[in-house]
C-alpha cells in the first residue's frame, strides 16, 4: 500500500469518528472538521516531527495548534488515532466530564492539547509566542496553526500578522482553512475580507496556497515547501481552499452543516459514503 494510499484510508476513518461522535451527542461541527480531515491527516501521520508520550512543552519537537476550535472532532480523532490517548474515548465527546469537550480545553490535561481554543481569533498569537520561545531556546523546530477564513474577521488576528512580519518570526507556518463559509452564510455575505494573499503579502509574509486542499499529496507537497523555505525572517502562510463537509455528499456546497449534527438516517448515509478501508485501525 503506498504511502498516500494509507493516508486516505485513514482519512476515511478520521471522518467516520466525527460523523458518529456528533451524532451520538446531536452536538458538533461536523462541517469543517469534514472539510480539514487531509489536512490533519497530512500533518499528523506525513509532515509533523512529534513526540508521543506527550510533552506540554514542545520541545525539539514540531507543535501544532488548532485556532478554530470548534472543529474538535477532527483534532481529536486524529490525536487518538495517533496514539497520543485511546480510540474509545472518543465516545465520551462533549459529554459531562469528558476530556474532550466541544472546544478543546486544557484543565484536564487531554494529551496533543497545549491551548485552550473558545474564542476565535486567538490562536495565531499564540502559535507565534510558541514559536519565540523555540527561537530563544535555539530549538529548531516548526510551530504549526490552523486558522478558519471566517476567523480572520476577528482583528487580533491582524496585529498578529504585522507583528510576526516585523519580528521576523520565520519558524511558524500559519495555515488557513478557506472554505468560504462561516455559520451564518458565505464569508463574503457575512463579512467579505478580500484578497486574502494580496492582505497577508502586505503584512509583510510569504504566501503560498493550495487550491486543491482535500488533497493529501498536494498538502504535503505545499508544507514540506513552505518549511524549505523557513528561517528566511519572515512567516509563512498556506491559503488551503477546503470544502466544508468534504466526503458526504449532502454536507458539501453548503455552510447548513457547520453546527448540525446528522440524524441517524442521515448517519447511515454518511457512513455508506466513507467505508471503513483499514478494519479495526
Amino acid at each position: 500500500m503506498s504511502d498516500i494510499k494509507l493516508l486516505e484510508n485513514i482519512s476515511t476513518q478520521v471522518r467516520r469518528d466525527i460523523l458518529r461522535m456528533v451524532h451520538k451527542v446531536n452536538s458538533g461541527h461536523p462541517g469543517g472538521s469534514l472539510g480539514c480531515v487531509e489536512f490533519f491527516v497530512s500533518l499528523y501521520f506525513s509532515v509533523m516531527e512529534i513526540k508521543i508520550p506527550f510533552s506540554m512543552n514542545g520541545k525539539n519537537e514540531d507543535i501544532f495548534f488548532l485556532s478554530n476550535g470548534h472543529i474538535s472532532p477532527v483534532f481529536y480523532s486524529v490525536l487518538a488515532r495517533k496514539g497520543y490517548f485511546p480510540l474509545e474515548e472518543l465516545n465520551t465527546f462533549r459529554l459531562i466530564n469528558s476530556r474532550l469537550q466541544g472546544h478543546p480545553t486544557t484543565h484536564e490535561g487531554l494529551p496533543g492539547i497545549r491551548v485552550a481554543s473558545g474564542s476565535l481569533g486567538q490562536g495565531l498569537s499564540v502559535a507565534i509566542g510558541a514559536a519565540l520561545t523555540k527561537k530563544l531556546n535555539n530549538d529548531p523546530k516548526t510551530v504549526f496553526v490552523l486558522l478558519g477564513d471566517g476567523e480572520l474577521q476577528e482583528g487580533q488576528n491582524w496585529e498578529a500578522l504585522m507583528y510576526a512580519a516585523g519580528k521576523g518570526v520565520d519558524n511558524i507556518i500559519a495555515t488557513i482553512d478557506l472554505n468560504g463559509k462561516q455559520i451564518d452564510g458565505s464569508t463574503n455575505e457575512v463579512l467579505p475580507m478580500g484578497d486574502i494573499a494580496q492582505k497577508f503579502k502586505a503584512f509583510g509574509w510569504e504566501v503560498l496556497a493550495v487550491k486543491e486542499g482535500n488533497n493529501i499529496k498536494k498538502i504535503i507537497d505545499t508544507i514540506k515547501l513552505a518549511k524549505d523555505k523557513l528561517g528566511q525572517k519572515r512567516p509563512i502562510a498556506i491559503l488551503l481552499h477546503t470544502e466544508m463537509g468534504n466526503g458526504v455528499d449532502f454536507m458539501m456546497h453548503t455552510h447548513a452543516w457547520h453546527g448540525k449534527a446528522p440524524n441517524d438516517e442521515q448517519l447511515k448515509d454518511a457512513l455508506t459514503q466513507n467505508k471503513e478501508t483499514l478494519g479495526d485501525y
